[in-house]
């Protein structure tokens, strides 16, 4: 701890603290003030995240502030909190779980902040309460690559780090990730008070989110005027569009229990998730995962899975098994309405909203049948011949626009049938688009994604004490569309070594 601060002193910043979810009663939550880190110093900021909070950047550059987001001085209007919660972890029920290592430290601006990493609590269990800085680095990351790629996700404001050692296989140093959303409640919520049988907290916690985040489930007549069923079916639709952006992009979480699923739809709980290099449907970026089941090509049946314990935790609530089903079962055509509208806007079968990609749907009939037919024939060539998926499409982007084809085809080893496919897409672009959107090809494929060496690169260094590959990483995936020549090697094919980092449940 700086020895120029005493531990009551407040740190005083220009936001101001509503702290709804405290509101919400102890019931819900244990007042908790994050346990302090040593001698804590700076390891990566996100000046676009201190906008967001309406925090002044010259925040991010003083003691005071990387005090009290390590845990070592309380901010003036927080209220710091640990809440509880049940879940599902690998399909399994596990029962009472909660903020084992993140403190919520209250609401402003309409967003939550969060300081992950920031010591025991009474739902750690048999964990330690703390965070290392590998994960830290990760999160912080991937947070921001997520949103500067379009994907509903959870944002993060900072990074810190101190020397204090945890163990995990081995030993390793401390850190704080500060998170921020609009809320961090997750399906688990629901389904701690619902198989604890607390129907009066559970009726509370569905009150407070349709009125917070949802207020239009009050006038819905779709569900006979039940708000609650409402409700699911606005989760249902918000998780199958999260998703869809995940398999478009080539995203896999990881660590999908009902615990990391987001109320709201965000993608939250950046543990052991990676962006794929080659193009493999059953890949399993999760070490621990060993019997598959958050698979990449699993995921959106997960997703619906826990989507169903969520329903079930609903249900007292919503009292109609055959209304929470018609919700239910609005997952998959919002999934595949989605997930094609995305893919028709890699391939370049768009309109155009102002400068955005804007993907439509092509004419009914043959068209659609034409269109699915060509998105599964790329899928099963990509996955065929094991190319890497993000240089496809940013090379198919700039054929596209450029007219050569050859880099592209020196991605395949089946080349006929890389030709053959070429052509089926050629035409139809032609007769039925009237040609590709491809300068927006370039602005929906992008050319940078965090791949684990690149994250890998970053963690050395700051383990050494040298943040500056956080940042121009920081910086690069914010702008993941432009072509920053002088990076070209961090978009390029993965090192060998890239193949042997393993990511895992501790990670």
């Amino acid at each position: 701890m700086n020895a120029r601060q005493s531990p009551l002193e407040l740190v005083k910043t220009d936001l101001v603290w509503d702290n709804s979810f405290h509101r919400l009663g102890t019931a819900f939550f244990t007042p908790l003030a994050p346990q302090p880190l040593s001698d804590p110093y700076w390891v990566g900021k996100s000046p676009a995240v201190a906008d967001l909070l309406r925090l002044d950047r010259a925040c991010l550059d003083s003691d005071a502030l990387l005090q009290a987001l390590s845990g070592n001085q309380p901010i003036s209007g927080t209220q710091p909190l640990a809440s509880v919660y049940s879940g599902h972890q690998f399909g399994q029920w596990a029962g009472q779980l909660g903020d084992g290592r993140a403190i919520l430290l209250g609401e402003t601006n309409g967003l939550e902040v969060q300081l992950k990493g920031s010591g025991l609590t009474p739902y750690s269990r048999m964990g330690d309460g703390r965070a290392v800085l590998r994960s830290s680095i990760r999160e912080f990351l991937c947070s921001e690559a997520m949103h500067a790629l379009g994907i509903p996700t959870s944002r993060a404001l900072c990074v810190t780090g101190s020397d204090d050692e945890v163990w995990r296989e081995s030993p390793e140093t401390a850190a704080v990730v500060t998170r921020v959303a609009p809320s961090f409640i997750r399906f688990g919520h629901f389904e701690h008070f619902s198989a604890s049988n607390q129907m009066p907290a559970l009726t509370t916690l569905a009150d407070y989110v349709i009125d917070r985040f949802y207020p239009d489930c009050r006038a819905d007549t779709a569900f006979g005027g039940n708000a609650y069923c409402a409700l699911l079916q606005r989760v249902v639709a918000r998780t199958a569009v999260m998703v869809a952006h995940w398999q478009a992009v080539g995203f896999c979480h990881g660590v999908m229990n009902t615990d990391n699923m987001s109320i709201l739809g965000l993608t939250i709980d950046y543990g052991p998730f990676q962006f794929l290099d080659v193009y493999d449907p059953g890949h399993i970026c999760n070490h621990s995962d060993r019997q598959g089941r958050y698979a990449f090509e699993r995921q959106p049946d997960i997703a619906h899975w826990n989507l169903f314990a969520l329903a079930q935790a609903l249900l007292p609530l919503i009292k109609d098994q055959a209304q929470t089903l018609r919700a239910l079962n609005t997952f998959k055509p919002v999934f595949g309405d989605t997930y094609y509208q995305l893919m028709c806007g890699k391939l370049g079968l768009t309109g155009v909203d102002g400068e955005r990609p804007h993907p439509c749907p092509p004419p009914e009939g043959e068209a659609v049948t034409a269109v699915r037919a060509l998105i599964n024939g790329i899928l099963k060539l990509l996955a065929q011949d094991r190319v890497d998926y993000p240089i496809f499409w940013r090379r198919l982007s700039h054929a596209r626009a450029d007219g050569n084809t050859e880099p592209v085809r020196d991605l395949f080893l089946d080349r006929p049938a890389l030709d053959a496919w070429m052509l089926s897409y050629k035409e139809l672009s032609a007769h039925v688009y009237q040609g590709l959107q491809a300068n927006l090809m370039l602005k929906t494929n992008p050319k940078y994604v965090l791949r684990n060496h690149l994250g890998e690169n970053a963690i050395r260094a700051a383990k050494q004490r040298d943040y500056s590959g956080v940042t121009s990483l920081l910086a690069l995936l914010e702008t993941p569309f432009a072509e920053h020549p002088a990076r070209d090697a961090d978009a390029g094919f993965p090192p060998d070594w890239a193949s042997q980092i393993e990511i895992s449940c501790s990670s």
